[in-house]
């Protein structure tokens, strides 16, 4: 097996349901995000120089996980227009405490604008700091803290108040 191919390998096994849980938590499908994870392995890998490990080349893929969730926006909104006219959305019933707790996350983390979104699962799933947001995303971590501000704030409204550590657990739970 080439140097990649064992890379590859080697990151899906091990590596492959993170990856799919943090595009999950951008997603909020769980198809959409294994696509999210398939499309940024396959940008990452179109670019051999960058293989060496499948832990160095775990920074590059949930970073081409960022961009093309990102980029990719318009285009999911464009099919979230017209998605009502093909299919009815599933009904839940009969979920109890976390699965709950996980449906009302994901919803509310549904409401938010791409970058505030991918802001508050940095922060709040990666447990990264402002610096390391604002680094990760190219953006300034004044916009980082308002991106961050204006996600509380809305999951607040759609989830109810909820304090910094708190909002960590619930949105730890919707991994398990």
């Amino acid at each position: 097996m080439t140097d990649w191919a064992h890379v590859l390998d080697e990151l899906v096994r091990v590596r492959g349901q993170a990856l799919v849980r943090h595009a999950y938590l951008l997603t909020g499908d769980v198809a959409a995000a294994e696509d999210l994870v398939q499309d940024a392995i396959v940008a990452t890998f179109t670019r051999r120089s960058r293989v060496r490990s499948a832990e160095a080349v775990e920074g590059y893929v949930r970073r081409a996980i960022l961009t093309t969730y990102i980029d990719g926006y318009r285009r999911r909104r464009r099919w979230r227009d017209v998605a009502h006219l093909f299919a009815r959305p599933d009904e839940a019933h009969g979920h109890d405490g976390p699965v709950d707790d996980r449906t009302d996350v994901v919803a509310a983390l549904g409401t938010l604008a791409p970058r505030v979104r991918a802001c508050v699962v940095l922060r709040f799933y990666d447990d990264l700091t402002v610096a390391d947001i604002a680094a990760e995303l190219g953006l300034s971590e004044g916009a980082v803290k308002r991106y961050l501000s204006d996600g509380v704030r809305a999951l607040g409204a759609a989830l109810g108040p909820v304090r910094d550590d708190e909002t960590h657990t619930v949105l730890e739970r919707t991994t398990r």
